[in-house]
């Protein structure tokens, strides 16, 4: 394994470290209930992935924007939050043994996410990943939000590693957009299935597994150096 050239492993959170979508589409359920829309399966398809900006633009045609937008966002992870603390947060199959091979080898590891930074906090917070990661980009550190690089060129950039030297871990089709679109490699895994394989390769995914559990480190370190 190359160890002597440093590569960066950028990690979306949902779908990817953990699970934690029926959580998320419960609160936007309960919050769009009380803003007077109902919340749908499709809606959730559409704008998985996103930043809360992009999102309640989508879910209410642009009519809420400002404070307003905020305190909508807000509110909506609060109840994220608490149920989440209620629930617990477990990792994927696969994650936390290459989380420490990857560690071990000496490859620079972050999240890039469109989640809340409080949402990426709980997550390192409940399942004690954090020591692992050596930096964070979330939605508040992004003006533009996936399928946009900027939250993996980001990500590189605060790990002090070049575009071409990082792979991203995705499921969602915006995010492998983002990633290929920084000039990255990317790792897309099919777990939690929101969208299919062949979606993901169209999209320009490099690799497509079902979970971690079929990928190494090593593995990381050959796409990187492709």
């Amino acid at each position: 394994m190359a160890t002597d050239n440093l590569i960066a492993v950028l990690w979306d959170m949902d779908g990817t470290l953990v699970d934690t979508a029926e959580l998320h589409f419960h609160a936007w359920v309960r919050i769009c209930k009380e803003y007077g829309r109902d919340f749908t399966r499709e809606d959730f398809t559409a704008t998985f992935g996103k930043r809360n900006p992009e999102i309640i633009d989508y879910l209410f045609d642009g009519k809420i924007k400002g404070p307003d937008a905020d305190k909508l966002g807000y509110q909506k992870e609060e109840y994220y939050r608490g149920e989440s603390r209620k629930t617990g947060i477990e990792l994927l199959p696969g994650v936390l043994n290459l989380l420490k091979s990857l560690n071990e080898s000496g490859a620079k590891q972050a999240i890039g996410s469109s989640a809340p930074k409080g949402n990426l906090e709980l997550i390192l917070e409940l399942t004690g990943i954090g020591k692992y990661m050596q930096a964070m980009v979330a939605m508040e550190d992004t003006q533009r939000g996936k399928p946009d690089p900027q939250v993996f060129l980001m990500g590189a950039e605060k790990l002090k590693i070049q575009p071409r030297r990082a792979v991203v871990v995705e499921d969602a089709i915006a995010g492998v957009q983002a990633a290929k679109a920084g000039g990255m490699k990317c790792v897309a895994v099919t777990f939690v299935g929101h969208h299919s394989a062949e979606k993901l390769k169209e999209a320009g995914a490099d690799r497509v597994v079902k979970t971690l559990e079929d990928m190494s480190a090593e593995d990381f370190y050959k796409l990187a150096e492709g």
